[in-house]
């Protein structure tokens, strides 16, 4: 018996493209499902920058060292518990506070980053999903169309114009993915950056560290 591959994988193929959709639909839960835990993470940590840093220079130029740990250890953002790990090693001399300080950042950095290469790969590849089912439904249109040649072109308009849905709806998918990654991702560079300052910060006053 003759194995013909292009039967076999016709077949693949006519299984339909109610597969794809639901595969959007699943994937959609999980893109808003990320947005949402990455938008009420990032409330929770937010945090007056310019504010904190104008109190912490103050504290700090005043030793009030005291001051500066209170200023800092209520607040969930990264910035302020970078400066309590630096706190913490003080003891140690600025080598110790420096290295503390990297490595809290470096770890810490993964939390900020949590999801977003899920995110990321949605919007690349969703697109890429939908128009696999548009090309599933099309395959489909002509099959019918060669089954039952009476029906003319409404057939393969018929079925054209229901495969295009899984494009529409893979476009619907990657492209909130996206711009919810760029600006998630804008985030965390911002506070990335604003650790780093705040650490140079602390690291500046402390001749006697």
């Amino acid at each position: 018996m003759e194995f013909n591959i292009v039967d076999k994988l016709l077949g693949l193929t006519l299984i339909g493209t109610a597969w794809v959709l639901w595969l959007l639909v699943a994937l959609s839960v999980v893109s808003i499902t990320i947005m949402l835990e990455r938008t009420l993470f990032f409330l929770r940590m937010r945090l007056n920058f310019p504010e904190f840093t104008q109190q912490l220079t103050k504290r700090l130029i005043d030793g009030d060292i005291e001051g500066a740990k209170q200023l800092c250890a209520n607040r969930p953002a990264i910035e302020a518990q970078v400066v309590m790990r630096g706190f913490e090693y003080r003891e140690r001399g600025p080598k110790a506070m420096r290295e503390s300080m990297e490595g809290f950042l470096i770890g810490n950095k993964q939390i900020l980053d949590r999801g977003l290469m899920v995110l990321g790969t949605l919007g690349n590849n969703a697109p890429f999903i939908g128009l696999f089912g548009t090309v599933v439904g099309i395959i489909m249109a002509f099959k019918d169309l060669a089954t039952n040649p009476a029906g003319g072109p409404s057939v393969v308009m018929a079925g054209i114009s229901e495969s295009l849905v899984s494009t529409a709806i893979g476009l619907v998918v990657a492209i909130p993915a996206v711009i919810a990654y760029n600006a998630f991702n804008r985030v965390v560079k911002r506070r990335i950056a604003n650790s780093e300052a705040v650490m140079k910060l602390v690291l500046s006053t402390y001749d006697d560290a």
